[in-house]
């Protein structure tokens, strides 16, 4: 009889674990890293910014800092996203290595007016289904051209 009962108490245990291993899954972490491309494909900037951790982290890594927080996150995003017309993530790779994603893309966009497209890569790390950590890498250079601000660019980098 105690065997019964210590079988099925594992059990249950077993089948409450059951919905967080799911979570850190290899394809749960790339299907919410597609639910974040497909939110900035149709500028849901609500979706994007929910699919943050409260302490997750989005740093593009030309920069110093990362920002921290859904909220800083959501004001960075916010500054970019008035002025975005259309944007598409074209993804050219997705998978997993080390429990981490990796995802090859062109994102190709129209902001204040202005076409341009960029090879990024970014590297997402996602736990409970929230995006804990998102690093971008991109020729800085090249992004702020197909914005249409290397005049910026070049008047940071002239000192």
């Amino acid at each position: 009889m105690r065997h019964h009962v210590l079988a099925v108490l594992c059990a249950a245990l077993l089948a409450s674990a059951a919905p967080a291993a799911w979570a850190d899954s290899d394809a749960a972490k790339i299907a919410t890293v597609r639910q974040m491309i497909q939110a900035w494909n149709t500028r849901n900037w609500d979706k994007v910014y929910d699919l943050f951790a409260q302490d997750g982290s989005l740093q593009s890594m030309m920069l110093a800092a990362p920002t921290v927080g859904r909220e800083a996150i959501k004001k960075r995003i916010g500054a970019l996203a008035a002025d975005i017309s259309s944007i598409e993530l074209k993804v050219r790779h997705i998978g997993v290595a080390d429990g981490v994603v990796f995802v090859e893309r062109v994102d190709d966009f129209v902001y204040r007016g202005k076409h341009g497209a960029v090879p990024v890569v970014g590297v997402v790390e996602v736990e409970n289904g929230r995006v804990k950590a998102w690093r971008e890498y991109y020729d800085r250079a090249q992004l702020l051209e197909a914005m249409g601000l290397e005049e910026e660019f070049d008047k940071s980098h002239s000192k």
